[in-house]
Protein backbone atom coordinates (compact mmCIF):
# COMPACT_ATOMS: atom_id res chain seq x y z
CA UNK A 1 0.00 0.00 0.00
CA UNK A 2 3.01 2.00 0.07
CA UNK A 3 1.37 4.30 3.31
CA UNK A 4 3.04 6.21 5.95
CA UNK A 5 1.90 5.00 9.54
CA UNK A 6 3.95 7.20 11.62
CA UNK A 7 7.42 9.00 11.62
CA UNK A 8 9.96 9.69 13.78
CA UNK A 9 12.68 12.62 13.94
CA UNK A 10 15.69 12.04 15.27
CA UNK A 11 19.09 14.15 15.92
CA UNK A 12 21.85 13.40 13.29
CA UNK A 13 24.15 12.05 15.32
CA UNK A 14 21.27 9.57 16.50
CA UNK A 15 21.08 7.45 13.25
CA UNK A 16 21.75 3.91 14.53
CA UNK A 17 18.89 1.64 14.86
CA UNK A 18 18.95 1.50 18.50
CA UNK A 19 17.66 4.55 18.44
CA UNK A 20 14.71 3.96 16.48
CA UNK A 21 13.79 0.23 18.79
CA UNK A 22 12.13 2.51 21.38
CA UNK A 23 9.55 3.90 18.68
CA UNK A 24 9.27 0.21 17.09
CA UNK A 25 8.65 -1.59 20.55
CA UNK A 26 6.02 1.37 21.41
CA UNK A 27 4.42 0.31 18.13
CA UNK A 28 4.14 -3.20 18.48
CA UNK A 29 3.27 -2.78 22.03
CA UNK A 30 -0.02 -0.79 20.65
CA UNK A 31 -1.28 -3.67 18.69
CA UNK A 32 -3.27 -6.39 19.17
CA UNK A 33 -1.80 -9.91 17.98
CA UNK A 34 -3.64 -9.88 15.12
CA UNK A 35 -2.84 -6.30 14.06
CA UNK A 36 0.67 -7.04 14.36
CA UNK A 37 2.92 -7.24 11.28
CA UNK A 38 4.26 -10.51 9.80
CA UNK A 39 7.49 -9.88 9.83
CA UNK A 40 10.11 -6.89 10.57
CA UNK A 41 12.87 -6.60 8.09
CA UNK A 42 16.08 -4.61 8.54
CA UNK A 43 19.61 -4.05 7.07
CA UNK A 44 22.78 -4.58 8.69
CA UNK A 45 22.47 -2.06 11.87
CA UNK A 46 19.31 -3.66 12.60
CA UNK A 47 21.05 -7.28 12.57
CA UNK A 48 21.84 -6.63 16.42
CA UNK A 49 21.21 -8.87 20.25
CA UNK A 50 19.33 -5.83 21.27
CA UNK A 51 16.80 -5.33 18.29
CA UNK A 52 16.67 -9.13 17.71
CA UNK A 53 16.00 -10.04 21.35
CA UNK A 54 13.54 -7.46 22.05
CA UNK A 55 11.23 -8.77 18.76
CA UNK A 56 11.90 -12.67 20.34
CA UNK A 57 10.27 -11.18 23.61
CA UNK A 58 7.42 -10.23 21.77
CA UNK A 59 7.42 -13.08 19.64
CA UNK A 60 7.56 -11.04 16.73
CA UNK A 61 9.32 -13.02 13.72
CA UNK A 62 12.44 -10.63 11.86
CA UNK A 63 14.55 -10.83 8.91
CA UNK A 64 17.71 -8.80 9.24
CA UNK A 65 20.90 -8.15 7.03
CA UNK A 66 24.49 -9.44 9.18
CA UNK A 67 27.58 -7.17 9.19
CA UNK A 68 30.84 -9.22 7.49
CA UNK A 69 32.24 -9.56 11.00
CA UNK A 70 34.86 -12.30 11.63
CA UNK A 71 32.88 -15.07 12.87
CA UNK A 72 30.74 -14.06 10.06
CA UNK A 73 33.36 -14.27 7.51
CA UNK A 74 34.17 -17.55 8.76
CA UNK A 75 30.90 -19.45 8.72
CA UNK A 76 30.98 -18.24 4.69
CA UNK A 77 34.81 -19.72 3.80
CA UNK A 78 33.86 -22.89 5.96
CA UNK A 79 30.38 -23.22 3.72
CA UNK A 80 32.07 -21.84 0.82
CA UNK A 81 33.52 -25.29 -0.06
CA UNK A 82 30.46 -27.39 1.14
CA UNK A 83 28.36 -29.23 -0.95
CA UNK A 84 24.60 -28.54 -0.25
CA UNK A 85 24.17 -25.08 -1.76
CA UNK A 86 20.56 -24.51 -3.30
CA UNK A 87 19.12 -22.73 -6.19
CA UNK A 88 17.12 -19.90 -5.07
CA UNK A 89 16.97 -18.06 -8.41
CA UNK A 90 18.36 -17.99 -11.41
CA UNK A 91 21.74 -16.55 -10.25
CA UNK A 92 21.55 -17.18 -6.94
CA UNK A 93 22.60 -20.04 -4.56
CA UNK A 94 21.87 -20.78 -0.63
CA UNK A 95 22.92 -22.42 2.19
CA UNK A 96 21.92 -21.86 5.98
CA UNK A 97 23.06 -22.61 9.47
CA UNK A 98 23.45 -21.94 13.00
CA UNK A 99 25.21 -18.87 14.47
CA UNK A 100 25.85 -17.49 17.57
CA UNK A 101 28.47 -14.37 17.51
CA UNK A 102 30.23 -12.28 20.89
CA UNK A 103 27.53 -11.14 22.03
CA UNK A 104 24.54 -13.14 21.35
CA UNK A 105 22.71 -14.96 23.94
CA UNK A 106 21.49 -17.69 21.98
CA UNK A 107 22.39 -19.06 18.48
CA UNK A 108 20.63 -18.10 15.62
CA UNK A 109 19.45 -19.39 12.49
CA UNK A 110 21.60 -18.08 9.30
CA UNK A 111 21.24 -17.73 5.60
CA UNK A 112 24.00 -17.79 3.20
CA UNK A 113 23.21 -16.16 -0.33
CA UNK A 114 26.09 -16.26 -2.82
CA UNK A 115 26.12 -15.75 -7.12
CA UNK A 116 28.76 -15.80 -8.97
CA UNK A 117 30.95 -12.69 -9.94
CA UNK A 118 31.54 -12.62 -13.97
CA UNK A 119 33.33 -9.50 -13.90
CA UNK A 120 36.72 -9.28 -13.14
CA UNK A 121 36.85 -10.37 -9.29
CA UNK A 122 39.02 -7.98 -7.24
CA UNK A 123 41.64 -9.40 -4.29
CA UNK A 124 40.50 -11.96 -2.03
CA UNK A 125 38.13 -10.62 0.55
CA UNK A 126 37.36 -7.23 -1.04
CA UNK A 127 34.16 -5.71 -2.79
CA UNK A 128 33.86 -6.21 -6.62
CA UNK A 129 33.63 -2.99 -8.70
CA UNK A 130 31.33 -2.98 -11.30
CA UNK A 131 30.36 0.12 -13.25
CA UNK A 132 32.23 1.97 -10.89
CA UNK A 133 29.55 1.45 -7.73
CA UNK A 134 30.93 -0.67 -4.94
CA UNK A 135 28.45 -4.01 -4.53
CA UNK A 136 27.48 -4.54 -0.77
CA UNK A 137 28.65 -8.41 -1.13
CA UNK A 138 32.04 -10.02 0.25
CA UNK A 139 33.90 -11.41 -2.11
CA UNK A 140 35.79 -15.00 -1.35
CA UNK A 141 37.37 -17.67 -4.03
CA UNK A 142 37.15 -21.01 -3.85
CA UNK A 143 39.38 -23.57 -4.18
CA UNK A 144 37.90 -24.48 -7.63
CA UNK A 145 39.12 -20.35 -8.60
CA UNK A 146 35.37 -19.55 -9.30
CA UNK A 147 34.85 -16.03 -7.55
CA UNK A 148 31.57 -15.68 -5.36
CA UNK A 149 30.02 -12.82 -3.85
CA UNK A 150 28.60 -13.07 -0.35
CA UNK A 151 25.64 -11.89 1.92
CA UNK A 152 24.28 -13.49 5.12
CA UNK A 153 21.04 -12.80 6.90
CA UNK A 154 19.97 -13.85 10.31
CA UNK A 155 16.00 -14.78 11.01
CA UNK A 156 13.92 -16.22 12.66
CA UNK A 157 11.56 -17.38 10.76
CA UNK A 158 10.58 -21.27 9.81
CA UNK A 159 10.68 -20.09 6.21
CA UNK A 160 12.52 -22.62 3.44
CA UNK A 161 16.02 -20.85 2.73
CA UNK A 162 15.68 -20.07 -0.82
CA UNK A 163 12.55 -18.05 -0.23
CA UNK A 164 14.24 -15.96 2.19
CA UNK A 165 16.72 -14.16 -0.39
CA UNK A 166 13.99 -12.82 -2.27
CA UNK A 167 11.84 -11.64 0.97
CA UNK A 168 14.85 -9.73 1.74
CA UNK A 169 15.36 -8.36 -1.43
CA UNK A 170 11.64 -6.91 -1.55
CA UNK A 171 12.25 -5.01 1.42
CA UNK A 172 14.19 -2.66 -1.68
CA UNK A 173 10.25 -1.53 -2.22
CA UNK A 174 10.17 -0.08 1.16
CA UNK A 175 13.30 2.36 -0.13
CA UNK A 176 11.35 3.38 -2.70
CA UNK A 177 8.65 5.29 -0.77
CA UNK A 178 11.29 6.82 1.26
CA UNK A 179 13.01 7.89 -2.25
CA UNK A 180 9.76 9.73 -3.32
CA UNK A 181 8.44 11.36 -0.31
CA UNK A 182 12.69 12.82 -0.23
CA UNK A 183 12.89 13.75 -3.51
CA UNK A 184 9.27 14.76 -4.36
CA UNK A 185 7.37 15.18 -1.26
CA UNK A 186 9.79 17.35 0.59
CA UNK A 187 11.29 15.45 3.49
CA UNK A 188 14.81 15.47 2.00
CA UNK A 189 16.47 18.64 2.70
CA UNK A 190 13.60 19.88 4.89
CA UNK A 191 15.30 20.92 8.44
CA UNK A 192 15.07 23.19 11.74
CA UNK A 193 17.04 23.85 14.98
CA UNK A 194 13.56 22.63 16.81
CA UNK A 195 13.16 19.29 16.87
CA UNK A 196 10.15 19.04 17.98
CA UNK A 197 8.62 21.48 14.86
CA UNK A 198 10.35 19.17 12.10
CA UNK A 199 8.67 16.24 13.74
CA UNK A 200 5.13 17.84 13.24
CA UNK A 201 6.24 18.96 9.83
CA UNK A 202 7.10 14.98 8.77
CA UNK A 203 4.16 13.79 9.67
CA UNK A 204 1.80 16.80 8.17
CA UNK A 205 4.08 15.80 4.94
CA UNK A 206 3.43 12.01 5.47
CA UNK A 207 -0.39 12.70 6.43
CA UNK A 208 -0.86 14.68 2.82
CA UNK A 209 1.34 11.95 0.90
CA UNK A 210 -1.23 9.21 2.46
CA UNK A 211 -4.10 11.47 1.76
CA UNK A 212 -2.63 11.75 -2.12
CA UNK A 213 -2.03 8.20 -2.02
CA UNK A 214 -5.40 7.00 -1.18
CA UNK A 215 -6.83 9.84 -3.91
CA UNK A 216 -4.68 8.37 -7.07
CA UNK A 217 -5.63 5.16 -5.47
CA UNK A 218 -9.33 5.42 -5.91
CA UNK A 219 -9.01 6.76 -9.62
CA UNK A 220 -6.96 4.07 -10.34
CA UNK A 221 -7.20 0.81 -7.96
CA UNK A 222 -4.85 -1.81 -10.14
CA UNK A 223 -1.38 0.14 -9.87
CA UNK A 224 0.12 2.71 -7.72
CA UNK A 225 1.87 5.92 -9.34
CA UNK A 226 3.93 7.96 -7.74
CA UNK A 227 3.39 11.62 -7.26
CA UNK A 228 6.06 12.34 -10.16
CA UNK A 229 3.48 11.36 -13.08
CA UNK A 230 0.13 11.40 -10.95
CA UNK A 231 0.40 15.39 -10.19
CA UNK A 232 1.06 16.62 -13.48
CA UNK A 233 -1.56 14.22 -14.97
CA UNK A 234 -4.33 15.07 -12.59
CA UNK A 235 -3.24 18.53 -11.43
CA UNK A 236 -2.09 19.86 -14.59
CA UNK A 237 -5.77 21.85 -15.49
CA UNK A 238 -7.74 24.53 -14.56
CA UNK A 239 -10.84 24.14 -12.67
CA UNK A 240 -14.34 26.35 -13.05
CA UNK A 241 -17.45 26.02 -10.49
CA UNK A 242 -20.77 26.88 -11.21
CA UNK A 243 -23.83 27.23 -9.32
CA UNK A 244 -27.64 26.91 -11.14
CA UNK A 245 -30.84 25.69 -8.92
CA UNK A 246 -29.10 25.07 -5.57
CA UNK A 247 -26.61 22.58 -7.60
CA UNK A 248 -22.80 22.95 -7.45
CA UNK A 249 -20.45 21.91 -10.50
CA UNK A 250 -17.05 21.38 -10.98
CA UNK A 251 -15.85 21.30 -14.27
CA UNK A 252 -12.35 19.84 -15.39
CA UNK A 253 -10.60 21.28 -18.45
CA UNK A 254 -7.22 18.74 -17.86
CA UNK A 255 -4.49 19.94 -20.51
CA UNK A 256 -2.76 16.54 -20.16
CA UNK A 257 -2.33 14.14 -22.98
CA UNK A 258 -3.56 11.24 -21.18
CA UNK A 259 -6.60 13.27 -20.23
CA UNK A 260 -8.79 11.46 -22.71
CA UNK A 261 -8.57 8.22 -20.57
CA UNK A 262 -8.82 9.71 -17.26
CA UNK A 263 -12.22 11.32 -17.87
CA UNK A 264 -14.55 8.15 -17.10
CA UNK A 265 -12.18 7.75 -13.79
CA UNK A 266 -13.08 11.02 -12.59
CA UNK A 267 -17.18 10.42 -13.27
CA UNK A 268 -16.97 7.25 -11.52
CA UNK A 269 -14.98 8.55 -8.54
CA UNK A 270 -17.58 11.51 -8.99
CA UNK A 271 -20.71 9.08 -8.56
CA UNK A 272 -19.08 7.04 -5.80
CA UNK A 273 -18.35 9.54 -3.46
CA UNK A 274 -21.80 11.62 -4.00
CA UNK A 275 -23.20 8.56 -3.26
CA UNK A 276 -21.57 8.31 0.15
CA UNK A 277 -22.98 11.67 0.83
CA UNK A 278 -25.73 10.90 0.09
CA UNK A 279 -25.82 7.80 2.26
CA UNK A 280 -26.67 9.35 5.97
CA UNK A 281 -27.47 6.17 7.49
CA UNK A 282 -23.50 5.62 7.08
CA UNK A 283 -21.31 7.09 10.14
CA UNK A 284 -17.80 8.47 9.28
CA UNK A 285 -15.88 5.17 9.99
CA UNK A 286 -18.53 3.02 7.95
CA UNK A 287 -17.78 5.70 4.90
CA UNK A 288 -13.87 5.87 5.40
CA UNK A 289 -13.63 1.95 5.38
CA UNK A 290 -15.99 2.50 1.77
CA UNK A 291 -13.22 4.47 0.56
CA UNK A 292 -10.82 2.47 1.57
CA UNK A 293 -11.92 -1.06 0.02
CA UNK A 294 -12.52 1.08 -3.24
CA UNK A 295 -8.94 2.28 -3.38
CA UNK A 296 -7.19 -0.92 -2.05
CA UNK A 297 -9.90 -2.60 -3.97
CA UNK A 298 -6.24 -4.98 -5.05
CA UNK A 299 -6.32 -6.06 -1.73
CA UNK A 300 -9.61 -5.92 -0.02
CA UNK A 301 -11.25 -7.89 -3.40
CA UNK A 302 -13.99 -6.24 -3.33
CA UNK A 303 -15.00 -6.59 0.49
CA UNK A 304 -15.47 -3.81 2.93
CA UNK A 305 -13.80 -3.69 5.79
CA UNK A 306 -15.91 -3.84 9.06
CA UNK A 307 -13.01 -1.02 10.47
CA UNK A 308 -10.29 0.27 9.32
CA UNK A 309 -7.66 -1.80 11.07
CA UNK A 310 -8.87 -4.84 10.01
CA UNK A 311 -6.54 -6.68 8.16
CA UNK A 312 -6.24 -6.78 4.65
CA UNK A 313 -5.86 -10.32 4.13
CA UNK A 314 -9.35 -12.49 3.92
Amino acid sequence: TRLVLDAEVEAGNRSHAKYGLPGLERLLDGLRAEERPTLVRGDKGYGTERVMAALEQRGQDYLFKLVMRKKVKELVGRLAGEDGWQAAGPVWQVAEAELQLAGWTQNRRVVVLRRRVTDKPGPKGQAVKRNQLELPFWEVLTEGGESYEYSVLVTSLEVEAPALGQLYRDRADVENSLDELKNQWGWGGFMTRDLKRTQVMVRLNALIYNWWSVFVRLLDPERRREAKTSRPLMMDGVGRVSRHSRQVTLLLTIAHSAAAGLRARFVALARFLRDLQNAPQLTGVERWCRILARALLKYFRGRVPATPLEPLRA
